[in-house]
């Protein structure tokens, strides 16, 4: 599950310096092919991951601003064009004559409301999580789906172009249409700043994973290594970064990542009903008040999507899909090997709080903690 989880966050990361330059090259052309857009990713992907080095506070401040700042064209857009919406146009079934891509929607779709769960590597940094990540989720939810939907309907409704115009970067020539040239500038900022934000987001989700694998044994010491400077998980940061650079194609990398994402999700959420039936009277800090049939239900509408998301992907995304397991799984026994012949430093993984053993001879004994009241 780590390797799957890591990889598509990886994949992830690629995606946001290609969507910076997708955005770019409708002002600079020279960024459309060729040496100078590699050259541009490269030099993007070096930049933001040096960000990413100064701190978790610093990303976290940068995401909320860029998140404000990114959205204001969009809200702008959005009301610029009501005079202009004709709602009969959201009930099109597409342009004659263009093959409908249903792949790339799905896993558009997958990729734009996924990673929820990627927020977790980053408890230990967080002052009190249990009641921060609850209510940072619910109005994150709702604000991501509105800023999905709202600009859509806009552009939708009151713009007409050729249907193979859209593509990366299409926002900003809809906002030219709506409002003018200096409308499509600004929605190529915020979507570049948008990018920025979740790039930090997800390479710092990726860097701290690495770090709590290793302080979990899993790893090697080597990627709990902390920088003197910014306290931050620098070995970690360099190995994602360093795997997040490559030239494959948009569609290609977010097929990828939504393939391990899928793998990874399907392992976990058969985990979590596993450990509901295993340990049911566990002290969890979160918990779904349903019982086994209703947990059930409730995980198999994601999982259908994401068993149909997996079944539709390219031969592309099956054999880098398979090769990444393969080596997940090579390097996890190679890891294996140099743990055994001690040619390794792993951190110690029989401490901790001492209730495995316990859970292991009684699987129903109930542990309360001292300061908070187990929910059953």
């Amino acid at each position: 599950m780590g390797t799957w989880k890591f990889l598509s966050g990886v994949f992830n990361i690629a995606t946001f310096p290609v969507l910076c330059i997708d955005y770019l090259k409708l002002v600079f052309p020279i960024f459309d092919s060729g040496v100078p857009r590699r050259l541009a990713i490269l030099i993007f992907t070096l930049l933001l991951s040096f960000l990413n080095y100064t701190g978790l506070a610093i990303v976290g401040y940068v995401a909320v601003v860029f998140g404000m700042v990114s959205l204001c064209p969009f809200i702008l857009m959005s009301f610029i064009a009501i005079p202009k919406v004709k709602p009969h146009r959201w009930f099109s079934l597409g342009q004659k004559g263009v093959k409908k891509d249903w792949k790339l929607f799905f896993n558009t779709l997958c990729w734009n409301l996924n990673y929820w769960d990627s927020v977790s590597t980053l408890a230990g940094e967080v002052h009190k999580p249990k009641k921060t990540f609850p209510l940072a989720l619910f109005v994150a939810v709702i604000l991501i789906c509105l800023s999905y939907l709202i600009p859509l309907l806009a552009i939708t409704g009151s713009v007409v172009v050729d249907q193979d115009q859209w593509d990366s970067g299409f926002h900003a020539h809809a906002a030219e249409i709506i409002s003018g040239e200096w409308l499509k500038y600004w929605i190529e900022l915020g979507a570049v700043l948008s990018a920025i934000g979740l790039f930090e987001a997800q390479l710092s989700s990726c860097a701290y994973q690495l770090e709590g694998m290793a302080n979990s044994g899993f790893l090697p010491k080597l990627f709990s290594k902390r920088s003197k400077w910014f306290n931050t998980p620098w070995v970690g940061i360099v190995f994602s970064t360093s795997l997040a650079i490559g030239v494959m194609k948009f569609t290609d990398i977010i097929s990828s990542a939504d393939f391990l994402y899928s793998l990874g999700m399907l392992l976990e959420v058969a985990s979590y009903l596993w450990l509901r039936r295993k340990y049911p009277l566990m002290k969890r800090p979160y918990e779904v008040s349903l019982r086994m049939p209703g947990l059930i239900i409730m995980c198999l509408i994601p999982s259908v999507f994401l068993i149909f998301v997996m079944a539709v992907a390219s031969k592309i995304v099956y054999l880098v899909s398979g090769f990444m397991t393969v080596g997940g799984i090579a390097f996890y026994f190679s890891l294996k090997f140099c743990k055994s012949k001690k040619l390794l430093d792993f951190a110690n993984r029989e401490g901790g709080h001492g209730e495995g053993e316990e859970f292991k001879q009684n699987p129903r004994t109930r542990i309360y903690d001292a300061d908070e009241e187990v929910k059953l």
